[in-house]
């Protein structure tokens, strides 16, 4: 495997999950936060609103940095977060089948992917950053 099919495999991985968390997952929550609807698990005990505040941000703002490769590897750390209290302390906790706990798993599996490998060539990162200390 050449590095630029690894750049390519990191920017679909990126691309797809992280618009997929964004839109799929993220833009409810913050449509509910815009509404003033603060009605939202408490898993760690800081309430439902700044619950719902942290895991909207973290999916939707989150989803967007990692999709276009901006602060990738900072991005993925709240999402990853978010996540894990999502399969373990939300839907596991509350005795959800398999597969309400494995979909969150699968996107923190992805984060974790980027947090190790980095967003790729592909990416704000690299050409923001990377090819300006060259």
């Amino acid at each position: 495997m050449t590095k630029g099919n690894i750049d390519l495999a990191l920017f679909v991985l990126r691309l797809w999950f992280g618009l997929e968390m964004a839109f799929a997952h993220g833009l409810g929550k913050m449509v509910k936060i815009f509404n003033g609807d603060f009605q939202f698990p408490d898993a760690i005990g800081i309430g439902s609103t700044a619950s719902l505040i942290l895991a909207g941000s973290a999916e939707f703002f989150g989803g967007l940095l990692i999709a276009f490769g901006f602060f990738t590897r900072l991005a993925t750390i709240p999402y990853l977060i978010t996540m894990l209290v999502a399969a373990f302390l939300v839907h596991a906790a509350a005795g959800d089948e398999w597969g309400k706990i494995a979909n969150p798993l699968h996107y923190a599996i992805a984060a974790i992917v980027i947090l190790i490998a980095g967003p790729g060539r592909y990416s704000l990162d690299h050409r923001l950053f990377v090819d300006k200390i060259k």
